[in-house]
């Protein structure tokens, strides 16, 4: 799961990326309303943790200008405005829910699971496809009954192949869910993740598809 962080503030951002970086997610961490602008066009995030009180530019003018352009990331707002006014209109303009400042961070964590559920259509935090199962709150992974442990980015890279699961999954779709958008990939990082899932998994786990991308297969194999 890619999360772009749009935060000003930074010791709390950094208490933000560095608590979702331990849970797997990948955080790519924006600090102003121009670079929150470009990051939403590219639509890469899986979900946005919006700040509104940006140094230049309002948070809530950056969100409706994303719906208006009909970008549909789901955007989570971190605000210490807490009058109803601001988050109704937050809520009309499209945000997809709504933590008022200061929090705590598994209060976040779970909000952001939470969302995870509702645009996947999970009804609980479990993901399943084949013999595997990944529970999404826990960070555990079970193959064929058995727990596997995998590190931060096998996990990262797995659980986009698992929510996809059946569908060819873009290799810089993959790359930019395990490594962000703003950090250089080497040539060959994300084939070195595969073999080492596949090690883990069984050969035939992951399928390449040549000149595309990876799939996961939806049944058992």
């Amino acid at each position: 799961m890619h999360i772009m962080l749009v935060e000003d503030d930074a010791q709390l951002g950094e208490a933000i990326r560095h608590a979702l970086v331990q849970q797997a997610y990948v955080v790519t961490w924006l600090r102003n309303g121009r670079e929150a602008a470009r990051g939403l066009r590219d639509q890469s995030a899986d979900l946005v943790l919006l700040d509104l009180g940006l140094p230049d530019r309002d948070g809530l003018d950056l969100l409706g200008e994303a719906r208006r352009n009909n970008i549909k990331t789901p955007v989570l707002v971190m605000t210490a405005r807490d009058e109803l006014e601001t988050r109704i209109r937050g809520l009309d303009l499209g945000a997809d829910d709504y933590l008022i400042k200061p929090f705590h961070l598994d209060e976040l964590a779970a909000r952001i699971r939470s969302l995870i559920r509702r645009t996947r259509g999970l009804a609980d935090n479990m993901i399943e496809a084949g013999d595997l199962s990944m529970n999404l709150a826990s960070s555990e992974v079970m193959f064929r009954g058995k727990p596997v442990a995998l590190t931060r980015r096998e996990f990262a890279l797995l659980r986009v192949l698992m929510e996809r699961a059946g569908r060819i999954v873009r290799r810089e779709t993959l790359e930019n869910s395990v490594y962000g958008i703003d950090n250089p990939v080497e040539g060959n990082a994300l084939e070195v993740q595969v073999h080492w899932l596949r090690r883990k998994l069984g050969a035939d786990a992951i399928r390449t598809v040549r000149g595309i991308g990876y799939m996961l297969p939806r049944e058992p194999r």
